[in-house]
């Protein structure tokens, strides 16, 4: 029996929030991802990941703004078009809970994150027949640790771009057969 599940592009989503002038959180997503993960319920601590997200997907409801992301002062998605993750390896924490180490490349930079898991959900089988799980991720990364350091000061004190990125994956899994 297959351990190889395909993300479900079209039931997933990357979503980012941001701190704006210190005062409130700019939210956006990526569009367009895929990958694969192997996984056995049995063996969690075995699971291996590995995603790609496309830059250029980018959208934060603001066509400027996504302009800018997409500019060599953060993203650079002309020399950079993708964000990748690979999994290093895989603690259960839990029912239901696991913690996920491993290699995130953005913008030209590599570094370890730990991703938090709540779930795998149980599996279930849809209408169509394919086998599904779902799951939510977060993390929290610092993105002048990636190299993308552009802001600007504010005349009242602070910055325009917080450097904390929140990240909240919401990702459903079909088993490949």
């Amino acid at each position: 029996m297959s351990n190889q599940w395909n993300i479900d592009a079209s039931h997933s989503n990357v979503h980012f929030s941001v701190r704006h002038m210190m005062i409130t959180n700019v939210r956006g997503e990526f569009q367009k991802l895929e990958g694969t993960v192997t996984f056995d319920p049995a063996n969690p601590g075995a699971t291996k990941i590995e995603a790609t997200v496309d830059v250029a997907s980018i959208n934060t409801r603001d066509a400027q703004r996504d302009g800018h992301l997409k500019s060599a002062d953060f993203l650079d998605a002309e020399k950079f078009p993708q964000l990748t993750f690979k999994s290093k390896s895989v603690q259960a924490k839990g029912k239901d809970h696991l913690t996920v180490t491993g290699d995130l490349t953005i913008h030209g930079v590599t570094k370890e994150v730990v991703l938090d898991v709540e779930g795998p959900s149980a599996p279930s089988t849809d209408p169509f027949g394919n086998v599904r799980l779902g799951a939510t991720v977060t993390t929290k990364i610092k993105r002048d640790e990636f190299g993308m350091v552009w802001n600007a000061a504010l005349e009242a004190g602070g910055v325009l771009v917080g450097n904390d990125v929140n990240v909240t994956i919401d990702i459903s899994l079909i088993k490949q057969k």
